[in-house]
């Protein structure tokens, strides 16, 4: 795939996404970059701004399988990878597959289930597949688990661990809507749902293509240490019990190469690292504070230390097929 095709597949996609949701185009860009960086993504809001809304609608532009599942303090982790069970007509075991063998997996309100049902999501989230009864299964690509939760509703929830939010590659909020906005969201949904007539235009052998193509994305070794510095800056922050880990640089990379892409370029800028930083790295910092306070601190601190830390300088020059901006 050229990058003319993939900037042509992306707008699409992004057109796709701008008939049912209005505004939030941030968080629409960043929801995009994750998918092209295969990555996982978490949608953390109040209730009523979209999170399912938004996740709804990725999935339908997308010739994929797609499983919802809500998350509650019942739920068994059986529920979600399946299970083996005895047919009687066979006389032989089956394996019944659950939710998780899904292209795109939306775990709605996922810190309402145990943190035992929580952490059988680590495996498939990190290794794209699941092992049951001792048997390893692949999980088909693309794989994705946009995940979504209240900040606001903590009776009856279970906070995620530091181990399973890192396994996110971002954590994506939106907010309320503006006053216009709001204005053409009540225009919009006055009839009927305009959901229901959402098509496909990406087939899940188009995101693999994109997903390599963004792996592709030039990166110079200048960016790549100005990429370390901010995670190790993050490390030595008085105010931080928990910096962020080797897989959230990794996550920065991908990241910013995915941002790129998606500015219909094939070589990453310092703006596209800035532009994803706090996204990928804010919800995997440990605040001294304990994790009441987490989210507001850790972003701001992310804030400073893109300020602090010195951005490369050097030339930037437009790689093939690509365009400076």
């Amino acid at each position: 795939m050229m990058l003319q095709e993939a900037n042509a597949l992306i707008q699409a996609i992004r057109v796709n996404l701008g008939k049912v949701i209005v505004g939030k185009e941030e968080g629409v860009d960043l929801l995009l970059t994750a998918l092209l960086a295969n990555g996982h993504v978490l949608l953390e809001d109040v209730p009523g701004t979209g999170k399912t809304m938004l996740a709804k609608t990725l999935a339908r532009s997308l010739d994929c399988s797609f499983k919802r599942i809500q998350f509650t303090p019942d739920l068994l982790p059986s529920d979600l990878s399946g299970i083996n069970y005895y047919n009687q007509k066979t006389g032989e075991f089956q394996f019944r597959p659950g939710p998780v063998f899904a292209s795109i997996l939306l775990a709605d309100e996922i810190n309402r289930a145990t943190p035992r049902t929580q952490s059988s999501l680590l495996e498939c989230m990190e290794e794209r597949q699941i092992t049951i009864d001792g048997l390893t299964h692949e999980l088909e690509a693309p794989f994705l688990v946009i995940a979504t939760q209240n900040p606001v509703d903590s009776q009856g929830t279970f906070p995620l661990p530091e181990a399973q939010l890192d396994r996110f590659l971002m954590r994506i909020t939106t907010g309320y809507p503006t006053f216009e906005e709001g204005v053409h969201i009540l225009q919009r949904f006055r009839g009927n749902n305009p959901l229901q007539d959402t098509v496909a235009v990406a087939t899940g052998r188009d995101i693999q293509e994109l997903q390599r193509l963004t792996a592709a994305v030039t990166v110079s070794d200048d960016l790549l240490g100005y990429m370390i510095r901010i995670v190790e800056a993050t490390r030595k922050a008085p105010a931080v019990k928990l910096g962020a880990s080797p897989r959230a640089g990794f996550g920065l990379l991908r990241a910013a190469q995915g941002y790129a892409l998606l500015r219909e370029r094939d070589y990453v800028l310092p703006d596209d690292i800035k532009a994803v930083a706090v996204p990928v790295l804010a919800h995997r910092l440990l605040m001294q504070r304990g994790p009441g306070s987490r989210e507001g601190q850790a972003a701001e601190l992310v804030l400073q230390v893109l300020r602090e830390v010195e951005v490369p300088a050097e030339p930037v020059t437009a790689a093939r097929g690509g365009r400076v901006d």
